[in-house]
């Protein structure tokens, strides 16, 4: 049986496992029409982290592709977990998150300079590789080589051990006696954990128990642990990768934004006019303004993408998350709220979460991101979001006295469209140009 499952590549030891035109100061208002998701992503990894003080809860999905049995995960962790901190999660949150919180591009129409009536704007809404099969059937004594089983037991689907270890050596030699077969260089990567005396998650499938589920996925795994480190391990889903990898961490905390202790977190560009087609190609043109931006930062930074408090959305680019919704994703300090009904309906949400949601878009290579990703609480609350705006001018002939400067105008913005694009994306101006339908 295959399956397709968002798991976290980062955190796998892989083989092992209208705008008025007088405006410049824009409302976020208009209504959106394209959403960049981590689909559009090579090896796009998808985190959520819920942080409050000294507790975290770690969602974990990203892209595995191959046979339930063969899968197995290794991650890091602060503390050795126990059975009653771990709990399988839904793939729906995750994809949630995503949509709620992706960069957007929004459309507006411009007002009529030539109506019989006042101008207004017019906006309307449009809407890791596996184990090797011989290490199932054979098994060693893990304290011959320094590794100590802290624990093991069962969460639905996944069969989950605790390990530690003496030293490095001897857990890639008891990982790879169990069947497990590690890529070059993953002792040098193993040692620093080890020293820091972390614990390892080490989760595989079930497969009586999967078939029983009745899914044809693999759904994401949630730990939750209580330590000072707050910290994301990536550095050994660097063993194997072929490039450049893409993560996506959901962060969400009652205080305000989070951002990266160990290395700058920059805002994605925003605000920006764009020319018309760019409806057409969005996914496109936000790949190569990630890109471009990445390599203006010298890629060696985390990309804000979102940052605001659920319950203040506004507009909202799609349904919020519901309180229960946020309770899936780990957010602990709603555990005694009451669940509350879904009040939105095109408009911001009427109920109070006290989260706020910050998105960070991190890609990285083993040698621009040599350490893992230590985060840091804020107390800054203020709203950011990736957006781009689409104008669309009136068309067709226009017979008054404003249409000449209204012209005009157009004209000038155009031209300013078809800068910033290029600008963004690297993308040919005379290329742009070429594709910018002047008014008549």
């Amino acid at each position: 049986m295959k399956v397709f499952y968002r798991v976290v590549v980062s955190l796998l030891l892989a083989s092992v496992l209208a705008l008025s035109l007088a405006s410049q100061a824009w409302a976020f208002c208009g209504f959106y029409v394209a959403g960049a998701e981590t689909k559009l992503f090579n090896q796009a990894s998808q985190v959520i982290i819920a942080h409050q003080g000294d507790r975290t809860i770690l969602t974990m999905a990203n892209d595995f592709q191959g046979a339930v049995k063969d899968f197995a995960l290794v991650v890091p962790v602060p503390v050795a977990i126990k059975r009653e901190q771990v709990k399988v999660s839904k793939k729906i949150i995750l994809d949630k998150l995503d949509a709620f919180s992706q960069p957007r591009l929004v459309e507006y129409f411009d007002s009529d300079p030539c109506a019989p009536v006042e101008n207004f704007e017019r906006s309307m809404p449009s809407s890791t590789v596996a184990p090797q099969k011989a290490g199932r059937s054979r098994s060693f004594n893990a304290s011959d080589f320094g590794v100590t089983i802290e624990d093991k037991f069962k969460v639905n689907e996944y069969e989950i051990l605790i390990l530690s270890a003496k030293e490095s050596g001897g857990l890639e030699a008891w990982l790879t006696q169990n069947g497990y077969k590690l890529p070059v260089g993953a002792r040098e990567v193993l040692r620093p954990y080890i020293r820091q005396q972390m614990k390892f998650f080490v989760a595989k499938v079930d497969l009586k128990e999967f078939e029983k589920s009745g899914s044809s996925f693999l759904r994401p795994l949630q730990i939750a642990y209580q330590s000072p480190k707050f910290i994301l391990p990536i550095r050994l889903g660097m063993l194997n990768a072929k490039g450049e990898q893409d993560l996506v961490v959901f962060l969400l905390s009652p205080k305000g934004r989070i951002e990266l202790a160990n290395y700058r977190t920059v805002k994605i560009p925003t605000d920006k006019q764009v020319p018309e087609f760019v409806k057409d190609v969005f996914g496109g043109f936000y790949k190569d303004t990630f890109q471009r931006a990445y390599e203006r930062e010298n890629k060696k930074v985390a990309f804000l993408e979102y940052a605001w408090d659920v319950s203040n959305c506004d507009p909202c680019s799609s349904e919020p998350p519901t309180t229960e919704e946020l309770k899936e994703a780990g957010v602990f300090w709603l555990e005694n709220q009451p669940t509350q009904p879904q009040l939105w309906r095109g408009r911001r949400p009427t109920f109070s979460s006290s989260t706020f949601i910050t998105r960070l878009h991190v890609r990285y290579t083993r040698d621009r991101f040599a350490e893992d990703l230590v985060f840091q609480e804020t107390s800054n609350r203020d709203n950011f979001q990736g957006r781009y705006v689409m104008n669309h001018p009136v068309r067709g002939e226009l017979k008054c006295a404003a249409a000449k400067g209204y012209r005009k105008q157009v004209f000038d913005r155009q031209f300013k469209e078809a800068q910033n694009l290029a600008n963004l994306t690297g993308w040919r101006i005379e290329d742009v140009r070429r594709r910018i339908k002047p008014l008549s």
